[in-house]
């Protein structure tokens, strides 16, 4: 598999991560690391642009908890769009949708977040 990446933007003051891989340990620590930094900051809306990560493992999944529990912490938020079906249902089964949202498009989490 090729290397993880994580393009970072901000719009509208909320934090977008792109990512571009295999979200698993390698990648989760990635995604943490970065919204761990924004966090501190006093950044606390976070989105992940999942449209080229097709696959999620459990430690991914654990990783993406840890975040939400540290943005719990300072009231904020984690969301998603651009899911793959199966990446979809791995948070759905996981329960990540009970404590992050998933939205349709970029739009649609700008405005609904």
């Amino acid at each position: 598999m090729s290397e993880f990446k994580v393009n970072v933007l901000e719009e509208n003051n909320v934090i977008i991560l792109e990512t571009d891989g295999y979200l698993n340990n390698v990648g989760g620590e990635m995604i943490s690391s970065v919204c761990m930094e924004h966090i501190s900051n006093g950044k606390n809306k976070i989105l992940l642009n999942l449209a080229n990560t097709k696959v999620v493992n459990s430690i991914g999944v654990s990783i993406l908890i840890e975040i939400i529990e540290k943005l719990q912490e300072t009231d904020g938020k984690l969301g998603y769009y651009n899911l793959a079906p199966i990446v979809d249902k791995t948070f759905k089964i996981m329960g990540l949708t009970k404590y992050s949202t998933v939205f349709a498009d970029k739009e649609d989490a700008l405005t609904n977040f």
